[in-house]
């Protein structure tokens, strides 16, 4: 892992979204796998934060005021490839409701990852490197609970 700020160039191949909304963490119920923050792949053509900005709003409806690249990490997989994971953090200025979150059921809102029961986290939001990331955004100011 490693930490970035916005003078650094993201690059990764993959996307993860910490937002934060009414002073609450936004994250997005996914169909199989249960809560856990947005994210995604980066399309052909689209830069990393195209695809966090576009993630996000397909994943929770939300609609970003400030965008802060914080950290790259990278992701090995079971069949042995890896990539990179570009994370940022943002503030959210509104969630609107849509009919299609695609694959997840849309936004849900907590405080703090431990008041998502264990039966509905995913395993995502349990990963270390995740976990990082939310320390490391709520040690630049961006998040208190």
């Amino acid at each position: 892992m490693q930490f970035k700020t916005n003078n650094d160039d993201p690059n990764g191949n993959h996307v993860l979204a910490i937002p934060i909304f009414q002073k609450q963490l936004l994250f997005t119920q996914h169909k199989q796998r249960g809560i856990e923050f947005p994210g995604g792949k980066v399309e052909q053509g689209e830069s990393s934060r195209e695809a966090v900005e576009r993630e996000l709003f397909e994943e929770t409806g939300a609609i970003a005021s400030n965008i802060n690249y914080i950290a790259q990490y990278q992701v090995h997989t079971n069949n042995g490839s890896k990539f990179a994971k570009d994370v940022y953090v943002i503030e959210v200025k509104e969630v609107q409701n849509k009919k299609d979150y695609l694959e997840t059921e849309g936004p849900q809102l907590f405080k703090r990852i431990d008041d998502i029961s264990e039966a509905h986290q995913s395993y995502l939001i349990q990963d270390d490197a995740i976990l990082k990331c939310l320390e490391r955004v709520i040690e630049l100011g961006y998040y208190s609970y």
